[in-house]
């Protein structure tokens, strides 16, 4: 009978991390958006849950992934695997079908604790805690450190960074501290997903996000980016993340890599001996990575090319310098140009974005920003619709100038447009949108320079099924 307690006691108690079943999307607290309408972007692994799983297993959990808009059964996983925790990424487009993925889990398990993440609840935390009365806890703020101490334990007002329910009443711990050193993290947990899900949507070649910083000063109008993880950029040394390289390449075989950042060159020394380090390295990988338009110089570009990074997206957002200035965006036109110029000296790939839609919006800026795209001729773009998630400067604004009302839905976030601007309507802001895309990517010259360029039956096969879905749209 005690060895029976004793085994009982050992058990390992379980935790499953999912995104709930939903369209295909990327949840990133940053980027929520479904992937299907959009051209060139792959949905991105749950790059967070490997992170809080990795923290669950450093705690003697037993944990599982799984990504649900990829396929799967919730329930009968629910019913097999007898979690004693779930969390589930609650994302913005699909906020009212995530939620109820805990009802779902409450009445499988009923003992279950429900945790819910993102930064779909930078708003409403207080709201839905209230009204969702099946899940248990918000975690506010970055994740880790938060989940760590809801599995081991400790009473909920000592646990900052939850939303949690005392008897009737809903109750905020207080701000978690963002979590200077990165370095302590223990790598996202690789093991628990099917990595070959997450492919480039060029050669179609598995890739792994790496994260490298967290943190943006510039708190552009519509992005969530300082919000959630803070004004304050906070670097991973250059040691860490070329271990996880390493570890990638050699347990998982993977040598294809977005280097995912707030902002990823800022800091020139930091980029230069990062690069020197992958160098030095010995590891055959390819990168990609962002970039501001005024952060960059030819030694840093030239270092990055050497080191493996083959393309740079670089958040132009407008061609209009009164719509930059508008959005406090800091940068000028020259200097997208310049930067342009000097990555593709460098031989690295461009992908600029753009926003179509933002409130001073009218036709004419619309035609400068696809004036502006053409000219820069980069080899990828994307053409999102403004989307004034909540927790955005563009949100407030958005309320302040009634262009949201009980009508407004964010299920197709960067596609079709949540909002009318001051001189145009979602439908021809849309409009205006598909043109933008059909003027740069119908192009003969930019058609034939994608077909010279192409180096595998694979990428041709890619690029052919973007542009029949692109030829598609009506």
């Amino acid at each position: 009978m005690e060895q029976q307690e004793d085994k009982k006691a050992e058990k390992k108690k379980k935790i499953l991390l999912i995104y709930p079943p939903s369209p295909v999307m990327n949840r990133e607290d940053r980027c929520q958006q479904p992937t299907k309408e959009l051209l060139v972007i792959p949905p991105l692994p749950p790059t967070d849950l490997m992170y809080m799983a990795a923290v669950a297993e450093r705690e003697g959990f037993e944990a599982k992934i799984h990504d649900y808009s990829q396929g799967g059964n919730f329930e009968q996983d629910l019913k097999d695997f007898q979690p004693d925790y779930l969390v589930v990424n609650v994302a913005t487009p699909t906020f009212k079908s995530d939620l109820g993925a805990f009802t779902v889990a409450k009445e499988i398990c009923p003992n279950i604790v429900t945790i819910a993440k993102g930064a779909a609840f930078l708003t409403v935390a207080f709201e839905v805690m209230y009204f969702q009365k099946d899940l248990d806890i918000i975690i506010y703020g970055e994740p880790e450190d938060t989940l760590k101490e809801i599995l081991q334990g400790k009473k909920y007002p000592d646990i900052l960074g939850i939303y949690y329910r005392d008897d009737l009443r809903v109750k905020f711990s207080g701000a978690r501290p963002f979590i200077e050193d990165l370095d302590r993290l223990p790598f996202p947990a690789r093991h628990l997903v099917d990595n070959n899900l997450y492919r480039r949507p060029d050669n179609n070649k598995v890739q792994a996000t790496i994260k490298v910083s967290r943190g943006c000063p510039f708190h552009c109008f519509f992005c969530l980016a300082t919000p959630v993880s803070g004004a304050k950029v906070r670097k991973r040394s250059p040691e860490n993340i070329v271990a996880e390289i390493r570890e990638c390449v050699e347990k998982y075989n993977i040598t294809n890599f977005l280097f995912w950042s707030d902002i990823f060159n800022i800091d020139k020394e930091w980029v230069m001996e990062l690069c020197q380090k992958i160098i030095d390295s010995g590891l055959e990988i390819t990168w990609s990575a962002n970039t501001r338009a005024d952060t960059a110089d030819e030694e840093m570009a030239a270092m990055m090319y050497k080191a493996g990074c083959r393309l740079v997206s670089i958040g132009v957002e407008s061609g209009s310098q009164e719509m930059l200035d508008h959005i406090g965006k800091k940068i000028t036109l020259d200097d997208v140009r310049l930067t342009v110029r000097i990555f593709k000296k460098a031989g690295i790939k461009i992908y600029n974005y753009f926003v179509i839609g933002l409130p001073w919006e009218d036709e004419d800026t619309v035609e400068d920003t696809i004036d502006f795209a053409i000219e820069l001729d980069s080899d990828f773009i994307s053409f999102y619709t403004a989307t004034p998630l909540p927790g955005t400067k563009f949100y407030e604004y958005a309320q302040k100038n009634k262009l949201i009302n009980s009508d407004t839905s964010f299920s197709s976030a960067y596609f079709y447009p949540a909002v009318n601007t001051h001189n145009l309507t979602k439908e021809q802001v849309f409009k205006l949108h598909k043109k933008a895309l059909k003027r740069f990517y119908l192009r003969p010259s930019f058609i034939i320079k994608t077909l010279v360029g192409i180096k595998s039956f694979e990428e041709f096969k890619n690029y052919a099924k973007a542009g029949i879905n692109l030829l598609l749209r009506k």
